[in-house]
């Protein structure tokens, strides 16, 4: 009890020392460095259990990730906590990236709700921290769905990028379609609407875009399923994805904007593959031995950003510095 104690206060003073420096940063907008390049650091599934030493785990991990990566950017795709005790966990939890003064967002998983904190109280809680990123909370809504915007390197107030972030909820709300829920019509209405806003903004031409969330569309399996198809990294269990296809993936390819999604959710899958041009991709487990995990050693998944182009590159930074699964997208022509 008291190495929590002692514990918690240092990262409470740490967060409140964090805070003074990066108070200007949180107000300035992500923006594509001189080299035309970002580069986004996504953790996933960190189930963090408070005041459990295997939790340890995750953070350290977190921290060596950011200091071999120094990322623009980090997205925490779901399932941060796995016990009571969220308020004593989120700081904690938190500590390395806001200690490094990065801009940084999350969104929920399906477990996140399922302990002594409601979503709401979560989300505000994280929306105040330092470099958080993502916007406040309207009163009638739970969690919201939200976009990032990545201005151009000139300097300008160019919007050149966005990186849309949505709630793939929890269980499914309707008997017989499946384990998950799905995303909404209202949530996919909402994608249609800012992406044709940014696109007529933009002169016509769709932004590069990406998009994450929790739990994966069900075109992971599909993509996973096709022999002529590319798969880089593992998959180690069944594609647990969304109950219903409420088509989410036919507006993205309608609206012609986002080029990658990118899902957490399960533990033994850290593949990357495509499906009808979009890149579809899981983080890598970075939690530690709070719930199942057959990879072997925790990790993130690194994303390297083009400004105005719809490419990327990507790796997956193991603990312990090893970097595995590289690749560029689109892929090269041979």
């Amino acid at each position: 009890m008291f190495y929590r104690f002692i514990f918690k206060v240092c990262s409470l003073a740490l967060l409140a020392a964090a805070a003074l420096t990066v108070s200007a940063q949180q107000q300035s907008p992500l923006r594509f460095g001189a080299d035309g390049t970002m580069k986004i650091v996504q953790f996933t599934d960190t189930h963090y259990k408070y005041g459990k030493k295997a939790s340890r785990t995750a953070v350290e991990m977190m921290a060596e990730v950011l200091d071999a990566e120094t990322p623009d950017f980090v997205i925490i795709t779901g399932d941060l906590v796995y016990s009571k005790g969220v308020a004593g966990a989120l700081p904690e939890l938190l500590a390395p990236v806001v200690e490094r003064g990065i801009p940084w967002a999350m969104v929920f998983g399906n477990h996140d709700e399922q302990f002594d904190m409601t979503l709401s109280e979560m989300y505000d809680t994280m929306q105040g921290m330092p470099g958080c990123v993502m916007p406040l909370r309207r009163q009638e809504v739970e969690s919201p769905d939200y976009t990032v915007d990545i201005f151009a390197s000139d300097g300008s107030d160019r919007i050149v990028g966005t990186l849309y972030c949505l709630d793939s909820h929890s269980a499914a709300r309707v008997a017989g379609l499946g384990k998950y829920a799905w995303l909404t019509h209202d949530q996919i209405g909402w994608y249609r609407k800012e992406s044709m806003a940014r696109t007529a903004a933009n002169g016509g031409s769709p932004l590069p875009s990406l998009m994450f969330m929790h739990i994966p569309l069900q075109e992971y399996a599909a993509a996973q399923g096709d022999p002529n198809n590319f798969l880089l990294g593992t998959k180690g269990e069944n594609i647990c994805a969304q109950g219903a296809n409420s088509g989410m993936f036919a507006s993205i390819k309608e609206m012609g904007d986002v080029y990658g999604v990118f899902s957490g959710h399960d533990h033994d899958n850290d593949f990357a593959t495509q499906y009808c041009g979009v890149l579809l991709a899981y983080g890598r487990y970075s939690g530690g031995k709070t719930v199942y995990n057959h990879l072997g050693k925790n990790g993130a998944r690194v994303v390297v950003l083009h400004e105005g182009q719809p490419r990327l590159d990507s790796w997956i930074r193991l603990r312990g510095g090893e970097i595995i699964n590289s690749f560029q997208f689109p892929l090269p022509k041979k």
